[in-house]
C-alpha cells in the first residue's frame, strides 16, 4: 500500500490542474507506482499467486488508461509515457 504522503506527491506531480485527482495521467501515476511496490514484494515472495493476480489486474488497468489517453488525446499520451518512461 502506498503511505498517503506518497500518494500526495503523485498526485502534486501528475495532476492536469489544482484539484485533479482522477485524471488519466494522475491514475497512470498512481497504478505505475503500486505496480512498483506490488512487483518488489513479489520479488521477495515468489509464491505469493494472490498477489501477482492483483498486480495483473493493475497492469490491465493502467494499459486501459493508457489506451483511453491515447484514443481521446494522442499529445497528452506521449507526453504520460515519456515522463513515465512507459513504452
Amino acid at each position: 500500500m502506498l503511505k498517503t504522503k506518497k500518494k500526495q506527491n503523485i498526485i502534486k506531480k501528475n495532476q492536469v490542474h489544482e484539484k485533479d485527482t482522477g485524471s488519466p495521467e494522475v491514475q497512470v501515476a498512481m497504478l505505475s507506482a503500486r505496480i512498483d511496490e506490488l512487483a518488489g514484494h513479489l520479488k521477495t515472495h515468489k509464491k505469493d499467486n494472490h498477489s501477482r493476480r492483483g498486480l495483473i489486474k493493475m497492469v490491465a488497468d493502467r494499459r486501459t488508461h493508457l489506451k483511453y489517453l491515447e484514443r481521446k488525446d494522442k499529445p497528452r499520451f506521449e507526453a504520460l509515457t515519456k515522463k513515465m518512461k512507459l513504452d
